[in-house]
């Protein structure tokens, strides 16, 4: 309980005198015999007395009130930081710049912007680790003062701030040149740098008492440590410190940790094939343990290690079924090497299934879409780009649009995906349609036809074939249809668009 002196000072503050305000915050915030430590307090009655211009206020403010409290004032606190600063209170422009500079932001004119500015830049230069990094992620910044000459080489202001936060122990300074390092791919830079970091961490999980799982970034800094080590083995300690760092990761739930451990107990690599790291037989129940956890994580790899796994002979539970399973699923993912096998393996099954050339054409278009060489080969074969005339019909196409769209539809389709006479009367569209391509089989109707696959490879055919089938979609494409029989057909081709007929003839010329 106060006493009588703090009352009388709690009254006169109440009231509004400066003076009181000034010494009921300087109580609150050291502490008293009656009266507890409470900055959030401290800062209320503060802050009253800087409204009265009281500048000892400005300074106990800057001085003592840490950032986060500060960042949670209803009222900004940068206008006191700036007189405090002013008046020569050390700290007191590093709070300013972090208040004025720094996320989230308090609203500030151009001039209390420009001192927070210089008053960090005064900072950085005194060595504050806390002023560099808030320096390095200002722009148009001044490079810090450096014994050697720049070079062509030399990094940018920022990046020289940010290095100097780091070397001063900053830990976001630190993980954020090792983030830039890695995104670089400067594995020797990020070795340097991170190697010693894992091997602290890795000892104090190594101890009694230590922590179950590491840190989210802390497991970040492992596995990028270990992955950057398999590409520079030379400075790794040995094979159980990299094991080492996988397990702690992997323990953490970083994904790419466990796709490397599950693949370490395999004893092989994503695509099956065995490898001689790790001494011992391999084990592929551990092994599938990790390889699923990165799976359902989002890594496709996972998953197609996995596949592999069940079609090994020398897996005692191997199962073809789970294999496909695997295989389709890092598929769908956009995993290439999967896109490529499932197409592979739905064409060698073009006979069990009709349409597993469609299947196949679909994962082998997936692949080649991502720079595969043997699917593209693979999809030149099995559905040959038509060679594309000019195109002699056009204008007879954009006649008959009004009085026989049907047809107009037909000829346009037959011009853009080089259909035969037959095949462009004779489709029907709507079946024909399989996204990715189209499917031409009139064997039904014209028993000399052979069922033939064409790619849909340009946004300009997708739009022109969805308006197409558009048109057809509730028209009877049979004889018994608005479009009569064959014959019928191709008698109004021949009398209404001999140009479109005559390119038609060509296509069955080479059709047969």
């Amino acid at each position: 309980m106060a006493n009588r002196e703090e009352l009388s000072i709690i009254r006169a503050a109440r009231a509004g005198q400066a003076a009181a305000q000034l010494a009921l915050g300087r109580l609150y915030l050291f502490g008293s015999a009656s009266l507890p430590n409470s900055p959030p307090t401290a800062l209320y009655w503060l802050e009253r007395a800087a409204q009265q211009g009281s500048v000892e206020a400005c300074a106990l403010i800057a001085a003592h009130i840490p950032l986060a409290l500060a960042r949670r004032s209803e009222r900004p606190l940068a206008p006191w930081c700036a007189l405090a600063y002013d008046a020569g209170v050390a700290g007191a422009g590093l709070l300013l710049a972090q208040l004025v500079l720094g996320e989230p932001a308090e609203p500030a004119d151009a001039a209390c912007r420009a001192k927070a500015r210089q008053a960090l830049a005064e900072a950085a230069r005194a060595g504050d680790a806390d002023a560099q990094w808030l320096l390095s992620r200002q722009p148009g910044e001044a490079a810090p003062p450096a014994g050697a000459p720049d070079t062509p080489d030399t990094p940018a202001p920022q990046q020289r701030w940010l290095q100097r936060a780091a070397d001063g122990g900053l830990p976001q300074a630190q993980f954020a040149v090792l983030d830039a390092a890695w995104h670089a791919r400067q594995w020797q830079l990020y070795l340097q740098r991170a190697l010693p970091l894992a091997r602290a961490l890795a000892q104090a999980h190594a101890g009694a008492g230590a922590p179950a799982a590491p840190a989210p970034h802390e497991a970040t800094l492992l596995s990028r440590c270990a992955r950057a080590l398999t590409r520079q083995p030379a400075l790794a300690a040995g094979a159980a410190e990299l094991q080492r760092f996988w397990e702690l990761a992997a323990t953490a739930h970083d994904r790419h940790a466990q796709l490397a451990l599950g693949l370490w107990c395999a004893r092989m690599r994503a695509d099956g094939s065995r490898t001689a790291v790790g001494a011992g037989t391999a084990n592929f129940k551990k092994a599938i343990r990790w390889l699923t956890l990165a799976g359902e994580q989002g890594l496709a790899e996972a998953w197609y290690a996995l596949s592999r796994i069940y079609s090994k002979p020398e897996f005692s539970q191997r199962n073809v079924g789970d294999a496909q399973k695997y295989l389709e699923r890092a598929a769908e993912m956009g995993y290439r090497d999967a896109q490529l096998e499932c197409g592979a393996n739905a064409w060698r099954a073009r006979r069990e299934h009709l349409t597993n050339d469609v299947r196949a054409v679909y994962w082998l278009q997936k692949a080649a879409a991502r720079g595969c060489e043997k699917a593209a080969a693979a999809l030149r074969k099995i559905a040959p780009a038509p060679l594309v005339p000019a195109d002699a019909g056009a204008a007879q196409r954009a006649a008959l649009a009004a009085s026989h769209p049907l047809l107009a539809a037909r000829l346009e389709l037959a011009a853009m995906f080089q259909l035969s006479r037959a095949e462009s009367l004779l489709l029907d569209i709507r079946q024909a349609d399989q996204g990715h391509c189209l499917v031409i089989d009139i064997r039904a109707s014209y028993g000399r036809s052979k069922r033939r696959l064409v790619l849909v490879e340009t946004a300009r055919q997708r739009h022109a074939l969805d308006r197409i089938v558009r048109l057809f979609e509730h028209v009877d494409s049979g004889p018994g249809g608005p479009e009569g029989n064959y014959r019928q057909r191709l008698y109004r081709l021949k009398t209404l668009a001999p140009d479109g007929a005559a390119a038609c003839a060509e296509g069955d010329d080479l059709a047969a």
